[in-house]
């Protein structure tokens, strides 16, 4: 969707200037509302005890924002070592960590038990025996298969490489526990960007049941479930949000349901990466060059490798020119990078207003998986990310990638096998 008006009326005045200062292109990332966002979801879930979100890292890994996410109270969800160590670099340590393991390795192990460890959420029956020491509290990911569907972003569970399926979460658990685990939690992740809310709340019902299943045939119980991310903006425009109330209080109530059924309720946590900064964050580009032969095509000084997911995935992503935004949508274009790719564009046949050379052109809704899943084929660099403060300023958070980054890793002690 648009950006939110409120981000829109903090940035468009002045971005001119931004521009000017630092250079284009650039992600930038409004802090307030990020932050109004958290109190949303913090205040949507208060009446649930223990409730937690775990910011998911993957979304936007830079520890400027990762701070926001941490004055607000939430925990961290990493799913890598180096997602791991952003997270203990801004003092997060043991269950302020979520990591959940996905083909994980030995080091990962050695990695995830160090400084303090971590809450380990595992996503295979046969880690069980892999992990060095079996940590007291212990979660699993549990993968329904044909019991639900997917949503058409993240798929079939049933055709999904994650997760312990229903018919082993019980020995999961039982195995566990001879290891010597003592506290237990339940994890799932079944959407991706799904806009409506049931679907969350079906999720949470689901492991409410699971959990009282396993608890009764192990004689367990549970301190938290989590129902993952997946939490989704509506990148169209004239599509309706995600109603974070209603959803909050229809899983408050399937809560309150098991507290009376089994004397206890665990806490609830979730993994929002998307929902948290998506809509906070664009990428500001310029447009440098005008091409017309079967199309017309519009050529920005940003490509793919600042933001993949059109080229990658067909995503819309709303498209605005704060010079034009008085003038009538005259033409169709495509608006394109410089990547030796015919997928290298971040529109295709898009109803814009004419795009002059040295217009800025804002792409929204790019705070997650924008910079984060940029990467560097044809020699191409990622750009700078900006904050926009809450009180107005503005602060370089990364600066843009240089040809000597690229290069760094050719830099090294030769070592040779002779064989």
């Amino acid at each position: 969707m648009p950006m939110p008006q409120g981000f829109k009326d903090r940035l468009y005045p002045h971005l001119d200037a931004i521009a000017a200062h630092y250079g284009t292109p650039f992600h930038i990332y409004d802090e307030a509302g990020i932050r109004a966002t958290g109190r949303q979801l913090k205040a949507a879930f208060a009446d649930i005890p223990g409730f937690r979100e775990y910011y998911a890292v993957k979304a936007l890994p830079n520890p400027a924002i990762l701070g926001v996410m941490r004055v607000l109270g939430f925990g961290f969800d990493c799913s890598s070592e180096t997602e791991r160590l952003r997270a203990r670099s801004l003092g997060a340590r043991g269950e302020e960590i979520m990591f959940t393991s996905n083909n994980t390795s030995p080091a990962d192990f050695a990695a995830a038990a160090a400084e303090g460890g971590c809450l380990l959420n595992l996503d295979d029956l046969s880690l069980v025996d892999k992990v060095p020491q079996m940590p007291e509290l212990i979660c699993f990911r549990y993968n329904p298969g044909t019991r639900r569907t997917g949503n058409d972003i993240i798929g079939k569970p049933e055709e999904a490489k994650y997760g312990v399926s229903h018919e082993q979460i019980v020995e999961a658990y039982r195995r566990a526990m001879a290891r010597g685990a003592k506290r237990f939690g339940l994890h799932t992740m079944l959407a991706s960007n799904e806009l409506h809310y049931s679907y969350m709340v079906q999720t949470a019902s689901m492991l409410l049941d699971l959990v009282a299943t396993i608890g009764g045939e192990l004689g367990i119980r549970f301190e938290f479930i989590n129902i993952g991310g997946g939490l989704g903006i509506p990148y169209l425009p004239d599509i309706d949000p995600l109603n974070i109330e209603a959803m909050g209080e229809e899983i408050t109530a399937l809560f309150v349901d098991f507290q009376d059924r089994c004397g206890y309720s665990p806490a609830l946590f979730m993994e929002s990466g998307r929902y948290m900064t998506g809509p906070h964050g664009a990428l500001v580009t310029r447009a440098i060059n005008r091409k017309e032969i079967y199309r017309t095509y519009v050529g920005v000084d940003a490509c793919m490798s600042a933001l993949m997911r059109p080229g990658m995935y067909g995503a819309y992503h709303h498209i605005e020119v704060p010079a034009r935004l008085a003038e009538p949508v005259v033409e169709t274009v495509d608006v394109v990078g410089a990547l030796c790719e015919n997928n290298d564009k971040f529109a295709v046949q898009r109803p814009l207003p004419r795009i002059l050379d040295g217009d800025l052109v804002v792409i929204h809704d790019t705070g997650a998986h924008g910079h984060a899943m940029g990467f560097n084929y044809n020699g191409r660099m990622r750009p700078q990310e900006l904050l926009l403060r809450a009180d107005g300023s503005v602060a370089l958070i990364r600066r843009e990638e240089r040809p000597e980054d690229y290069f760094a890793t050719l830099r090294f002690e030769k070592k040779e096998l002779r064989l």
